[in-house]
Parts: structure tokens; C-alpha cells; sequence
């Protein structure tokens, strides 16, 4: 379960603001990688019940997910979402795409934070200080906060393409790398928020 050890630790240096960040959606053959990052407030115990709402965002249930967004939503200091679509993660490479909607969900955030705490990803530059932290969703409060509203966030916008976008059923597998996923591509080829640089895309568009 995490905690808020990391934090408590930033906080020891006299830095205010920390910002949790984690992404959601690297794996998937469609939609975009969506990120978010959390400011959580300073005077935290830990012992709040709203806390152990959270956890890493795969581990818990659609609905356990939803209820912690809203937790976070309603008592975060601030919170921001960024997010990088199909033709950008085939331009920019998807851990480049990754990093940028990271990047991007800090940039969104109302309060400028004084350091950031990463879910482990591969960092070449940064204009704040930073930690990356090995399974940081199950570790930092914070990012365990970032890590349910990024994958609250994508559900939904890959929840509204299956409306648009019908026969792929990406209300159910979200765009990732399912067997009916495949069968769809398969047989109706790539839609618009494809990954076209993903293999399995690029084969099903030969």
C-alpha cells in the first residue's frame, strides 16, 4: 500500500508542493497516453479515509478507481491531466509520448510544485527536480493519486470512441492488445485513434 513517506521526506527540505505524476495507456494499440499529476495537501497524517481509497490504479476495481478520482478530485490542493494522441505517440515514439504527457499534465497544474515524484519512467530532461520511483503507485500517496485519475480520465475518452468509432469495442478493452481486439483490426482494419506504428496496426494495414 503506499504511503506518505516519500513526501514527508520532500516536505523535511522545506519544499512545499510536491506533484505526483503517473500515465496511463503506454500498452494499447489505440487512443491517446493520457497522464496526471497531484498536489497533495502538505498537512497530511496519512490516517485520512479518503486516503485508503487508493492504490495502484490497475490493481483496483473500475468502480474503486472512480470513487478515488473523485476522492482526489475533490480534495487535492490541485490537480491537471495532459495527454499525447495516436499520431503524436507514432511521431514522438510512445515513451517519448509518455514523458511529454507527463509533462504536459504538470504544466496544467494551478500551483507551481517545488518537486516532482514520477512513476518509474526513463527521464532525459526536466525543468523541475525530480524522483522516479520504481512502482511509485504503490508507493507515494501522491502518485498513486495521479495514477487513478489518468486511468479514470483514458477509460472514459476511450468509452465515448466506442461510440464513435463503433465495432472495435473500445468500451471494453480500452484499445488495448486483446484477442477480440485483434479480431476486429483484423477485419476491419485501423480507425482514425489507432497507433499505426504499433505492429500489430501496421500489419493490420497491409
Amino acid at each position: 500500500m503506499p504511503d506518505l513517506s516519500l513526501e514527508s521526506g520532500i516536505y523535511q527540505q522545506g519544499i512545499q508542493f510536491v506533484a505526483g505524476v503517473d500515465e496511463a495507456g503506454r500498452g494499447p494499440l489505440a487512443g491517446p497516453v493520457v497522464a496526471a499529476a497531484v498536489i497533495l495537501p502538505p498537512n497530511l497524517t496519512g490516517a485520512e479515509p479518503w486516503l485508503q481509497l487508493l492504490d495502484d490504479s490497475k490493481k483496483l476495481t473500475h468502480a474503486r478507481r472512480e470513487k478515488a478520482a473523485a476522492a482526489v478530485q475533490e480534495n487535492a490542493l490541485a490537480y491537471g491531466v495532459g495527454m499525447v494522441g495516436p499520431e503524436e505517440i507514432d511521431q514522438m515514439g510512445i515513451g517519448r509520448a509518455a514523458l511529454a504527457a507527463m509533462m504536459r499534465a504538470v504544466g496544467q497544474l494551478s500551483l507551481e510544485p517545488g518537486h516532482l515524484l514520477l512513476d518509474f519512467i526513463h527521464v532525459r530532461e526536466c525543468d523541475y527536480s525530480y524522483d522516479t520511483v520504481v512502482k511509485g503507485d504503490s508507493k507515494s500517496y501522491s502518485i498513486a493519486a495521479a495514477s487513478n485519475i489518468a486511468k479514470t480520465t483514458r477509460d472514459r475518452l476511450m468509452v465515448e470512441a466506442a461510440d464513435t468509432y463503433p465495432g472495435y469495442d473500445f468500451a471494453k478493452h480500452k484499445g488495448y492488445p486483446t484477442k477480440a481486439h485483434f479480431q476486429s483490426l483484423r477485419e476491419l482494419g485501423p480507425c482514425p485513434i489507432h497507433r499505426r506504428s504499433f505492429a500489430p496496426v501496421a500489419q493490420a494495414s497491409m
